[in-house]
């Protein structure tokens, strides 16, 4: 579904992401893990078509999308929760979701795909008419996962979806990624949370400085000394 060969990033004079190579086959959910700094985000940012890489290629159902701009990625079928959320504070539940809804043609769809967002996030039905700005962090971060729902993905890249929640609230963001995954949506998900993300994944690639050092199986890695020393305390 998504295969990334010989990736190549810069910042200015700065290195970023170092030749690399992966790919998600569709149906998993495959992680990336690393420390702070290690390219993460900036590998999807590049995959989503907000960064555009040096050298290497970006293949989306075998389509170069590397040169594409980033909502006609979205319209072939992948959407990006960024780091942050990023919702429209200023908007309320509902507009925020129709602005994840804003590449579809078929409008008269829409009406199920509320009811189905509002099944996985009841909390967003309750709040429907509310500011996004005025909810709490898990609130915002379920909004935007939602809101990129709203565009039917194929392929949903989640970056850092866990940041600043507290446990609980950690614990039903995953809960609701593998029931998006269960329903077809295929999964790339950053994650600070190396035990949670390894612990729903199917695969995983382990990033130090801008290169991948280690791959496999999420459930073998998790065994790994150098993992476990590294990542999971």
């Amino acid at each position: 579904m998504l295969k990334v060969e010989n990736l190549e990033v810069y910042y200015g004079a700065i290195h970023a992401i170092k030749g690399i190579d992966f790919e998600v086959n569709q149906g998993e959910i495959v992680t990336l893990i690393g420390a702070n700094g290690a390219g993460k985000t900036t590998i999807l940012h590049t995959v989503s078509g907000l960064i555009k890489p040096k050298t290497g290629t970006v293949k989306l159902f075998d389509s170069e999308i590397s040169s594409i701009e980033a909502h006609k990625i979205v319209e072939m079928g992948m959407a990006h929760v960024p780091e942050g959320r990023r919702v429209f504070a200023k908007m309320s539940v509902q507009e925020n979701l129709e602005m994840g809804a804003y590449t579809r043609k078929d409008k008269e769809n829409f009406d199920e795909d509320y009811e189905m967002v509002f099944q996985k996030f009841p909390r967003l039905k309750e709040r429907r008419k509310q500011l996004a700005g005025t909810m709490s962090g898990g609130e915002q971060q379920m909004l935007a996962m939602a809101r990129a729902l709203m565009s039917r993905p194929k392929l949903l890249l989640l970056d850092e979806p866990s940041m600043g929640l507290a446990p609980i609230l950690v614990d039903e963001i995953f809960n609701i990624v593998q029931e998006i995954n269960k329903a077809g949506t295929t999964v790339l998900l950053v994650e600070q949370n190396a035990n949670k993300a390894l612990s729903i994944a199917n695969r995983a690639y382990v990033l130090e400085t801008g290169a991948i050092v280690l791959s496999g199986n999420a459930k073998e890695l998790m065994h790994d000394e150098q993992v476990k020393k590294a990542y999971l305390g």
